[in-house]
This record gives C-alpha cells, structure tokens and sequence, in this order.
C-alpha cells in the first residue's frame, strides 16, 4: 500500500476505533482485567464494620482513634499484541483480509487499553521475530503500532507462533495480558503456549474467513498456499473433498479448543466478515463474571 492509503487506513481505524473504545469498551476492560494488585492510599477513621485487618496502629496509637488503611487498585497493565503477519493472513473471500481485521481488532483494544492509561505493545511474528515495539502510552504510540500493522512486510511467509511467544516468553519480565492474534495454521506450539500462558493473562484471538469452513458447492478450483507458494486443483462437486475439508477444519478446531482449556487459555473466534464488536464485548462480560464469582 502506498502511503497515502495507509494514512486513510489509519485514520478510518483510529475514528472507529475510539468510538467503540468509549462508547462500548471502557467500562468492561477496566472490570475484565485485574491490577497487579492494591496500594495504600490513605487512612480514614475507623467504623463499625471495617475489617480489622487494616487498622493502622501507628496512626491510631497517635491521634487516640482508631483508623483503618484504604486501598486502591493498582491499575496500571501491560497489554502486547502479538500479531501474526504470515503470509496465510493476506487471504480474503470478500471484502477484508485477515490482516486488515487484524489491524481493526488491535486498534481497538490499543485504543481501550488506552482510555485505562495502560500501556501497549506490539509483537510481529512470521516463522521469526520480525518487529517489536516495547509498551508504552499515548495517541503517538498507538497510531504508530497501527502503521506498522498495516503497512509492515514481513521477511517471512510461514508461521511459527512457538517463535512468537519464546521470544515474549523472554523479554517480558513482568506479568502482561497477552493478546495473540492469528489463524493458528501452525502446530508445535503447546510448551511455549503453557509457559506464555502461566506468566501472563494469555487471550487466543482466531480470525477465520468464511471460505475456510464453508465452501463452493460445485466446480474445480486452483487453491494457492500463501505460505508455500504451492497451486492445486480442487473439485468441489465431489461429495468426499467436501466432506474432507470440513473434517480436517472441525478436527484443527477441536484441537484448538483442547489446547486453549487445557492451560486455561481465554480464546475468541472471529470471522473476517463479522461486526468483531459483539464477540469481544462477550468476551469482556464472561471475565467479569469469571472474576466476580
């Protein structure tokens, strides 16, 4: 894209983005994820039933009262989009490719950690470590990370997500909520799943397009892989390939699906055509259930 496209890009993502930030999003982000925990921020006189926990004696002893410590949330989070940019995410059946959903996706939950004052940051990952912008806040930063989204071509075509989340795994010395984003058309990643998904509040974000799962009734196609560079012909009128190729998708889900519970991974499936909006508004509203129990 030249640049010029890439402005306006940037700009329709940044308008619609913010929007949805403020108008949907705040609010359950804030619930959905934990501080790192609570800090002192003042003391207050003590009446009946405060715990008694958190009466500071110091103070009491003092002033001849007793007085209770109060506590706030230590709010401020890291949040990294690791974005996979194989070659695979160029595909589109329609209007949007899996990239471009991408860039919406991680913009809006940018701009959301944002209106937290959290700080972002952006992992770009083919079959090798491609870019990375360590987090921090601000309009700047964030339209920045959308940019090289957007813009950004990968040396890579293949996928190796272990590579992504080694690298993350490495570099990232406190705990982070951790948004993955990709197809997931890739395998031997589960012990570099379970030690992200131990250090970090890990979030698995599949974009799936509508031709990945439902497919032409009739007639021969020339299929390309993205990734390999490889062409052949598949012929839809024939009751086994279909039944072939919607097995393999069911079974490559099911998988998926093992995997991310089995390390207690939060996984959201999108398709590219998709309002994104209400999947992900969902996914707030559960986790703050999850923790209000």
């Amino acid at each position: 894209m030249i640049a010029e496209e890439i402005l306006k890009k940037v700009r329709r993502i940044e308008i619609l983005s913010k929007k949805s930030s403020k108008e949907i999003f705040a609010g359950e982000y804030h619930s959905a994820f934990k501080g790192r925990g609570m800090e002192f921020a003042e003391v207050r006189e003590y009446t009946p039933g405060d715990d008694i926990r958190f009466i500071d004696w110091n103070v009491s002893s003092r002033l001849g009262k007793l007085f209770v410590k109060q506590f706030v949330e230590e709010r401020e989070l890291t949040v990294i989009l690791a974005i996979d940019l194989s070659a695979s995410l160029d595909f589109f059946s329609q209007t949007k490719s899996k990239k471009e959903v991408i860039a919406e996706i991680s913009a809006l939950i940018a701009f959301t950690a944002s209106l937290n004052n959290d700080k972002v940051g952006l992992l770009i990952f083919t079959d090798r470590v491609e870019r990375f912008i360590p987090p921090k806040k601000g309009k700047t930063h964030i339209l920045r990370i959308i940019r090289e989204i957007l813009q950004y071509e990968p040396e890579g075509k293949q996928t190796s997500i272990e590579t992504g989340l080694v690298y993350l795994n490495k570099v990232l010395k406190k705990k982070a909520i951790l948004f993955l984003l990709s197809d997931f058309i890739d395998e031997g990643f589960t012990q570099s799943l379970k030690i992200a998904a131990n250090k970090h509040d890990l979030i698995a974000i599949k974009i799936s397009d509508l031709r990945e799962r439902i497919l032409p009734d009739s007639g021969t196609f020339i299929f390309k892989d993205n990734e390999s560079g490889k062409e052949f012909f598949v012929d839809f009128s024939s009751d086994e390939i279909q039944k072939s190729f919607l097995d393999d998708y069911k079974k490559n889900e099911a998988q998926l699906l093992t995997l991310f519970k089995k390390y207690s991974v939060d996984y959201i499936l999108l398709d590219s055509e998709e309002n994104y909006e209400k999947p992900l508004f969902n996914f707030f509203l559960k986790r703050i259930k999850k923790f209000s129990r």
